[in-house]
């Protein structure tokens, strides 16, 4: 049986054992919108519990419209346009409206980059900045968390009188779904709120985790503190696997948000009646598999439903590394297992960017062993971040069944686009 997994632009065939059972897991299918560009527009002019658009602006506010990163497959050069051009007939002048790449802790992208998520004529028309979480010039005070810290946000955003957020709503391994508040924090904030919202204590709440909002502590900071930077209005779309937009989701942050991510469980979250010994999966391709950062998302989708000791197979491309910028790849490096990196991410009082994903990983890594498909990391590399190398997914897949001849296997080719879970018993 070949079956193609979603891996950097072009996708990676592979080829399964006939004589195994194989249960191939996939989101449902929905087609693309026939004519995005209308569909935009006509979200923007009818909004979900908001006025349109149109009729929030008057020629002398200023506007701040934050988009996603490089590490999302929002389709910036498509949505933003229509915003720009409803901006522009309520009367918006160019020069009074700012973009901001909503970059969190992520790196910056550059100019070709840019060019690239936007279009060109956005990028040469309006002011982009990229966000800095740690800018202290460029952050200002918006309100306490939970852990009774101040969080600050980026300050062009906060000195614009009209604020819009937009982004993509899929599924997410802490945020239970992307979107919405998401995008001021992580973000538009300061890194000491990222690293409160992110940190160990939260992550092991039972209920910060897959498509769940409510009641999970987590994505309920990130609204309150979206809540409290009075957003204008918020667009956000769904996508399927091909990038096209499914849904528009405009208007109010929370009425439009909540219907997005209802449509979106509909859609990816995907009962099974067991856990599997295997589970194949990719990092839903370009530009998700960027980097085996982006890639414990992936594991984690398939952490969902292998049996306890099994095996998690993921092809990520990684053409970005580790990568080398942030501290993943430190804590990972300076750990001789996962059970110590565990061990020294959870310890009482431990602080460190990216100690988020080095936890999420170790914990996979306590129910599962993890091979990674990497093109663009060495073994050595994969080794050295405490995952097992895998140069041929079918040798891979061999080896396992040589152990285990009735091994169970699940595919996810398009890795974190479907989240499995195991249906309960009735």
């Amino acid at each position: 049986m070949h079956l193609e997994l979603s891996y950097g632009r072009d996708g990676l065939t592979v080829e399964f054992p006939d004589d195994a059972p194989i249960t191939v897991i996939e989101p449902r299918f929905v087609e693309g919108l026939p004519n995005e560009r209308a569909a935009l527009l006509a979200a923007l002019d009818a909004p979900m519990g908001a006025p349109p658009l149109r009729d929030l602006i008057r020629p002398e506010d200023t506007v701040a419209v934050v988009f996603s990163d490089l590490t999302r497959p929002m389709p910036n050069d498509r949505a933003l346009p229509p915003l720009l051009e409803t901006l522009a007939h309520a009367g918006a002048p160019d020069e009074q409206i700012v973009l901001i790449n909503a970059l969190g802790t992520h790196r910056r992208q550059s100019e070709a980059e840019l060019r690239e998520m936007l279009g060109a004529e956005v990028c040469d028309r309006y002011r982009v900045i990229q966000h800095d979480a740690w800018d202290e010039a460029n952050l200002v005070p918006v309100g306490v968390n939970r852990a009774g810290r101040t969080v600050r946000v980026n300050r062009a955003y906060v000195a614009a009188s009209v604020r819009i957020l937009t982004g993509f709503i899929e599924p997410h391994f802490f945020a239970g779904v992307s979107g919405g508040p998401k995008a001021v924090l992580p973000g538009i904030a300061d890194v000491e709120a990222i690293l409160d919202n992110h940190g160990a204590a939260m992550l092991s709440d039972p209920n910060v985790a897959w498509g769940v909002t409510d009641g999970n502590p987590l994505w309920e900071e990130m609204l309150s503190i979206a809540r409290k930077t009075e957003p204008t209005f918020l667009l956000n779309v769904t996508l399927n696997r091909r990038r096209a937009i499914t849904g528009v989701f405009a208007g109010d942050l929370e009425t439009a948000h909540r219907a997005g991510a209802a449509f979106v469980r509909q859609t990816a979250m995907q009962p099974v009646p067991d856990l599997f010994d295997v589970v194949v999966t990719s990092n839903s391709g370009y530009p998700l598999d960027l980097n085996l950062y982006q890639a414990v998302k992936g594991m984690s989708a398939a952490a969902q439903i292998v049996r306890p000791g099994g095996d998690i197979v993921i092809a990520a491309e990684c053409w970005d590394g580790i990568p080398d910028h942030g501290e993943y790849r430190r804590l990972l490096w300076e750990a001789e297992s996962p059970r110590e990196l565990l061990e020294t991410v959870t310890a009482p009082g431990f602080r460190c960017h990216d100690q988020w994903e080095a936890q999420v990983q170790a914990q996979i890594q306590r129910r599962a062993n993890v091979h990674v498909y990497a093109d663009g990391l060495t073994d050595e590399e994969l080794r050295r971040a405490l995952v097992i190398p895998c140069r041929a997914i079918e040798a891979t897949l061999d080896r396992i069944r040589r152990d285990n001849p009735q091994a169970t296997i699940a595919v996810l080719p398009e890795g974190p686009q479907t989240i499995p879970y195991l249906q309960p018993e009735t």
